[in-house]
């Protein structure tokens, strides 16, 4: 149950959207709904920790955004008993933006770099002797007055987050000694996210209205918990405060999310690469100028879930809508395309 960039809903503001995400985000492994096998290693590997008597190995979390990464390495230190440190690969412009995270260590505790993958070459090859040896290696002077000093660090764990793991090197990634891929979750595993996180919130909630919300919510808990939060809204001041069926229904239609859990820009995306670009193939970059939007969006965002679901498919010659997509838009696919698109076409 998740945390990254948060992912941006109408009705749901970003800063408000963090403050819920961490009021709802569970504080042990035990309390984590899905991606059990991803937990099971964890409390192997934390079970062996407390009795080595040894840090965590460095673990990388690599999946979408909004799938449990930054929930994970929050829960380690609280099963660790430890302290924790935060930043982001894009805050770490320099080796130095890294000392002061490094040098306040404790022993066993842990360092979570968010979006490891954007963090530069010069600072990855910084933290390499941190990671294996727990020394940093610091240079003072320049040119021919220059000269190294090694410090050595408490024993820690670097835990990173990547949306993007091909973007990792090999030494980086060949340092971490766990790699844990997150999945999307089960519509069953989002209805008790919704369910729990709704007691949390003392929000009344009808059960099929969980599977409603769960069904509308991409595979991924934080936007289950954005869905959740708008819902309870809807009811707070359009019901009676309880969220039934048919007023998460109602809520969902409001903020523009269809049955499929497709928002407005999601179904801009179709529209876009269907009625500008005939349903391609065409490249993310001419995609995203035409709607304005940055690249990283379309890729980290929208792209994933679109994919997932096969409404479009990544070819060597660029995005191309499916037949799914032509169906969902209300657009007809032209007997001349069809011919393109992998699989059979629904509508011969």
């Amino acid at each position: 149950m998740p945390r990254e960039a948060v992912i941006a809903d109408p009705a749901l503001p970003v800063e408000e959207a963090k403050k819920v995400d961490a009021a709802l985000r569970p504080k042990f492994l035990r309390e984590v709904i899905g991606q059990r096998k991803v937990a099971e290693r964890l409390e192997i590997a934390v079970a062996a920790s407390r009795k080595l008597g040894e840090p965590l190995g460095h673990i990388l979390f690599d999946g979408p955004p909004g799938l449990g990464k930054t929930t994970f390495a929050t829960v380690l230190p609280n099963e660790l008993g430890t302290s924790l440190q935060m930043t982001s690969g894009p805050a770490l412009a320099k080796p130095a933006d890294l000392l002061p995270f490094l040098t306040n260590l404790e022993e066993g505790s842990i360092l979570f770099i968010d979006e490891i993958h954007r963090m530069p070459r010069v600072v990855e090859e910084f933290i390499y002797p941190a990671m294996e040896d727990f020394r940093i290696d610091i240079v003072l002077g320049e040119g021919v007055n220059a000269r190294t000093i090694s410090m050595n660090l408490k024993r820690f764990t670097l835990i990173g987050a990547t949306t993007r793991g091909g973007m990792l090197s090999g030494p980086m990634r060949d340092r971490f000694k766990m790699r844990e891929h997150l999945e999307y979750y089960s519509v069953e595993e989002l209805a008790e996210i919704v369910r729990v996180n709704a007691a949390k919130l003392k929000t009344p909630i009808t059960a099929a209205a969980c599977r409603e919300l769960a069904k509308r919510s991409r595979g991924t808990p934080r936007v289950a918990n954005s869905r959740l939060h708008w819902a309870r809204i809807y009811a707070a001041a359009k019901a009676d405060g309880c969220i039934s069926e048919e007023v998460a229904h109602t809520a969902l239609d409001m903020a523009q999310v269809d049955a499929e859990g497709l928002d407005k820009n999601d179904r801009k995306y179709l529209e876009t690469l269907i009625d500008v670009f005939g349903g391609g193939p065409t490249g993310v970059e001419a995609i995203a100028a035409t709607m304005n939007i940055a690249t990283d969006t379309l890729t980290d965002e929208i792209e994933p879930y679109l994919l997932r679901e096969q409404f479009i498919v990544r070819t060597p010659r660029g995005r191309l809508a499916m037949p799914r997509a032509f169906l969902l838009t209300g657009r007809v696919l032209p007997k001349s395309k069809s011919e393109d698109r992998p699989g059979p076409s629904l509508f011969e």
